[in-house]
């Protein structure tokens, strides 16, 4: 025969009573710690209540340093020309401005970048490079990948004869922290095809972004 507290512990009219002081689980985006990482963005935690308006700003500006997220840099290279009367020597576009943020301190990174390319039967318009920077720019990034990811995606769409890239930039996180050293700058390239391959193209396109 089982005992009056097990069966008065299955009671279902005395589940309640057994449960309190219970700690629950909380769901994923629920705890303190996922309430502030998924706020600012918008994440499920805000969802069914009314943000207070300083979240709101909050939320509206991190979108705008992540925007290139929600941009597809492969397509923005989509519409090509191959009109232009058999040009085939370098296109260089210099000093096209760009803002990230570092994605280890969350500071801004800020420079210029330096794009060119040698066209083997198509060009795109020099809008739409300055559009992959901004694409790959706009999110939380290191200079390094960044500079990389501009080559590959120009190349792998435009199939050229070759791609080169050279950025830039000063790092909020080498000036307002840690060892606090101002007017330090960070340049990185990256070569492909004949960029590479050739040290007299590769110097010619130097000489043009100089």
């Amino acid at each position: 025969m089982k005992g009056s507290g097990e069966a008065d512990a299955r009671d279902p009219r005395n589940l309640a009573r057994h449960s309190v002081g219970r700690r629950e689980t909380p769901e994923p985006g629920r705890g303190r710690t996922g309430r502030a990482h998924l706020d600012p963005l918008g994440g499920r935690a805000s969802r069914g209540r009314r943000a207070p308006r300083h979240a709101t700003t909050r939320r509206s500006s991190l979108r705008r340093v992540v925007r290139g997220l929600y941009q597809d840099p492969v397509e923005i290279l989509q519409r090509t020309f191959e009109d232009v009367g058999g040009y085939d020597e370098i296109v260089a576009l210099r000093d096209i401005p760009f803002q990230s943020c570092c994605e280890h301190h969350m500071a801004a990174i800020q420079g210029t970048v330096h794009v060119g390319y040698l066209p083997r039967s198509r060009v795109v318009g020099i809008s739409k490079l300055a559009r992959v920077v901004d694409a790959y720019a706009r999110r939380l990034q290191v200079q390094e990948r960044l500079t990389a990811q501009i080559a590959d995606t120009i190349d792998e769409v435009l199939r050229p004869r070759g791609v080169a890239v050279v950025v830039k930039a000063t790092h909020a996180c080498m000036s307002t922290r840690g060892v606090r050293k101002h007017g330090v700058s960070m340049v990185t390239s990256r070569m492909l095809g004949a960029f590479r391959e050739d040290p007299a193209t590769r110097q010619e396109f130097l000489t043009a972004i100089a």
